[in-house]
């Protein structure tokens, strides 16, 4: 059987799929218990990505357009 993620929760007794998912008896599994909020550590890399980014481009940055290449790369392919 290929390895497959499932969303799930605790009832306060068992552990509950939130989707149906056939399973065999005795089968594996690897539970990994989440934060309260899962998204806290996205939203930090998302934070720091940005301010990188705003570390990286000025506001005073030119707008560089198609007209100020030097030289094209013929494996470009325009959309």
């Amino acid at each position: 059987m290929p390895s497959v993620t499932l969303r799930a929760h605790f009832n306060g007794t068992h552990v509950i799929l939130d989707e149906s998912y056939s399973l065999e008896p005795n089968t594996k599994l690897l539970v990994t218990v989440l934060s309260e909020d899962e998204n806290a550590e996205r939203k930090d890399w998302l934070q720091f990505s940005s301010e990188g980014l705003e570390n990286a481009y000025g506001d005073d940055e030119p707008e560089y357009t198609y007209t100020d290449l030097i030289e094209e790369n013929p494996s470009y392919e325009r959309r």
